[in-house]
Formats: C-alpha cells, sequence, structure tokens
C-alpha cells in the first residue's frame, strides 16, 4: 500500500476537522427554514405533487384561513371576556392545551390513516407506526415538554400586553431561532438575515411602546406601564424561546430519523404532550399542597386547574364551547398545513401563514377594537417587510440552487 505524503496526511486530518461542524450543522440544519421544508422535503409525494391544481391550492389555502383565523378570534375572545359579577376570566392554560393536544392527536392519528398508501396488489392501507422506534422517543418526550411549557407563558404574558402586540410578536419566530444557532452552534449568518432580525425586533418595540392598551392593563394590576410592557415581553420571549427550541428538534428528528413524516410528528407529539399535561393536571391537587406548589404555578391548597376549570366552564357553558371549537380549529389547520405541504411548496406555506398573521391583527383591531397608533402601523410595517425581505431571499436562493442543479445534470 502506498504511503501517504505528510502534505496529503495534514489535508485528511483538516478535512475531518472541517467536517466536524459541517456535520453539526447539517444535523441541526438551517431552522429559520424551519420545520415546513423538512416535511415538505419527506413527506412530499411527487406524483400527488404533479396532479395537484387550482382546486386543491384553493381548498388548502382557504383552509388555512379558515381554520386559523377562526383559533385566532377564539383565543383572543377566551383570554380577553370577562364572565359574571365579578369580571372573571378564563385563565386556565394547562388546561387549554390539554383538550387542543388531545383533539390534535385525534385529528392526527385519522391524518396519518387517511394519508397512508395503499397496498398495490391488497389495496390496504400501509400505516407507518406512530413511534417508528425506541430511540426516537425521547426527541419527541423533548419537544412535547418545549411545547407544553411555551404556552402557559405566552397566556401569562397577555396580562400584561394586548394580544394584537402578541401576534405581532409570534411572527417573528426567526429571532429565537437564531439565538439558538449563534449561541450554541457557533453559527454565522449572511448580513441580510441581521438586518431582517434588526428590523423585526426594531418593529415589535416600536409597536409594544406606542400601545395605548399596555397602560390600561397596568393601571388595573396597580404596575407602572414600563415594568408591564416589560414582563409582558419577558414572558414573550420565554415562550419564543420555547417554541424555537420545539422548531431545533422537530428539525433533528426530521434528520436524523429519515421516513418519519408529517402526521406521524403531528400524532406522535400531541399524544405525548396530552400525557404530560393530563399528568400534571391530575397531580395538582396534590402538589399544591406541598411546599412545591409556587414552583408548579399552584396556589397552595387549591384544588388544582382541572378542578377549577371545569367549575368555570360549568359556571359559564359557553366558554367550554370555545375550548372545543378552539381546539377543534387549530387541529384542523394543522392538517391543512401539512396537506399544503404534501402538495405544494413550503414557499407557498410560508405566504400563506404571513399574509394570515396579517389579517388575524387587522380582524383583532376590527373585531374586538384595539387601538391601534400611526407609530405602530409603522411597527406592523417593519416586521412584515422584514419577513417579506426574508421570503423573497429565500425564494431567489432556493431559486438559484434550482437552477444550478439543471445546470449540472445538463454537464
Amino acid at each position: 500500500m502506498a504511503r501517504q505524503s505528510p502534505a496529503t496526511q495534514n489535508g485528511a486530518v483538516k478535512k475531518r476537522r472541517n467536517s466536524v461542524p459541517q456535520q453539526l450543522g447539517g444535523a441541526v440544519q438551517s431552522l429559520e427554514k424551519g420545520i415546513e421544508e423538512q416535511a415538505e422535503m419527506l413527506a412530499r409525494n411527487p406524483k400527488e405533487q404533479k396532479e395537484a391544481g387550482l382546486g386543491q391550492l384553493v381548498v388548502c389555502v382557504g383552509g388555512i384561513y379558515a381554520s386559523f383565523l377562526s383559533w385566532a378570534y377564539l383565543q383572543e375572545r377566551l383570554t380577553t371576556t370577562t364572565h359574571g359579577p365579578t369580571n372573571a376570566r378564563f385563565k386556565y392554560a394547562i388546561f387549554l392545551n390539554t383538550v387542543q393536544s388531545a383533539f390534535a392527536a385525534i385529528t392526527g392519528l385519522v391524518y396519518l390513516v387517511a394519508s397512508a398508501p395503499r397496498d398495490p396488489k391488497t389495496g390496504a392501507r400501509k400505516i407507518p407506526a406512530i413511534f417508528p422506534s425506541k430511540a426516537i422517543i425521547l426527541p419527541l418526550l423533548l419537544i412535547a415538554i418545549t411545547s407544553s411549557l411555551a404556552s402557559p407563558f405566552g397566556y401569562a404574558s397577555l396580562k400584561h400586553i394586548d394580544y394584537v402586540t402578541f401576534i405581532l410578536a409570534k411572527s417573528c419566530k426567526l429571532l429565537p431561532v437564531m439565538f439558538l444557532h449563534i449561541s450554541l452552534f457557533q453559527k454565522r449568518y449572511p448580513l441580510y438575515k441581521y438586518l431582517v432580525i434588526g428590523a423585526v425586533t426594531l418593529g415589535v418595540a416600536v409597536f409594544t411602546l406606542h400601545s395605548p392598551s399596555t397602560a390600561k392593563k397596568a393601571a388595573k394590576k396597580g404596575l407602572d406601564a414600563d415594568a408591564s410592557k416589560t414582563l409582558g415581553l419577558f414572558l414573550l420571549g420565554v415562550n419564543l424561546l420555547f417554541d424555537g427550541l420545539t422548531n431545533t428538534v422537530q428539525d433533528q428528528i426530521f434528520g436524523t430519523f429519515k421516513g418519519f413524516t408529517g402526521p406521524q410528528m403531528m400524532c406522535a407529539q400531541n399524544i405525548m404532550s396530552t400525557l404530560l399535561t393530563v399528568s400534571y393536571l391530575l397531580l395538582g391537587p396534590y402538589l399544591a399542597s406541598t411546599p412545591l406548589a409556587p414552583y408548579a404555578g399552584l396556589s397552595p391548597g387549591s384544588r388544582g386547574e382541572l378542578a377549577d376549570a371545569l367549575s368555570f366552564v360549568t359556571s359559564y357553558p359557553t366558554v367550554g364551547w370555545d375550548v372545543l371549537a378552539f381546539s377543534a380549529c387549530g387541529a384542523v389547520g394543522q392538517v391543512f398545513i401539512f396537506h399544503t405541504l404534501a402538495h405544494f411548496s413550503s414557499l407557498l406555506l410560508v405566504t400563506v401563514t404571513v399574509t394570515r398573521k396579517m389579517l388575524t391583527m387587522l380582524m383583532s383591531v376590527i373585531l374586538f377594537g384595539h387601538q391601534v397608533t400611526g407609530m405602530q402601523w409603522v411597527g406592523v410595517g417593519l416586521v412584515f417587510g422584514g419577513i417579506g425581505a426574508e421570503a423573497e431571499f429565500n425564494r431567489r436562493e432556493k431559486k438559484r440552487k434550482m437552477e444550478a442543479k439543471k445546470a449540472e445534470k445538463k454537464v
């Protein structure tokens, strides 16, 4: 066997060293493209994509708009409507999460069965396993935990900021995603991505600082308006951080476990989330009588969130119907998202979701009478301008890569 020269050996060592961060970056992938692009690559059926026409496009886009606009309307009505002589509000986030994840798990199972391919000989459906291996259980448990923790912080932030600010900030998931990549994986981004993040962050700050409703919420709680804004944005920041962690691990799952599809993820994640939140609700009364009560978000000696939520729903039945409708809209909306990914491009989905969030804001302003100042509209423009620019850069980059692949094939 021929011996390699020292230069060749040094080159091989350098190549192996350089491959480590490259492999790490490949494992976690580009989070800013999100779970949508991963699901698109793994779940799309090329035959179905060719057959998808204008009719299916209208159904998919209309389904996403109808589901999530209704979902957002019910979410705001649940969290802002007062009931009875004491002006009580529904504040049971874990209970709401449990109902929603249970609906999504059942809907995901139906979607998994309905989308399973048929055997060409027998005609029987080949339904993939929800949990295809033991190795996948731990990362699925992690996203179940992070997604279950994210929601309570989001609902807590609504006590200090209005829903329009909440929706605007929730449009800025690229910020925690980039933060995680820069801090944990030492990833670097092109200049335009930092400019996009700067525009989005500035837009949210301008919108929040000029929000007239925050002062009203602070006055009711006896807090300083600036302190209330800061606390609300902090809680929302924790919510976005957990969302970013959820998407991070979802990306890793799709990248590591080849063949694991969107319907399997929807079903498995929501099953585990339901088990976690049900466990918390059942253990609540016992935890409330221990020193751990404050850390579990419980008042010492309380009956637990499950009993309080059921009592509230019994006293005000319309709330119960809103909870069920809210959960159903969220579950059906997820199906439309995955169906869109299976038949069309992730870029189309980004366009639909961005415009849907803008429509959600406008709907909230009109239906719930929020006051939006001129400076706040400037903030809105900065946020959605940044998001739109990001989508356009991604579109051009994807087009350039496709053209490069075509050129390679010709050669």
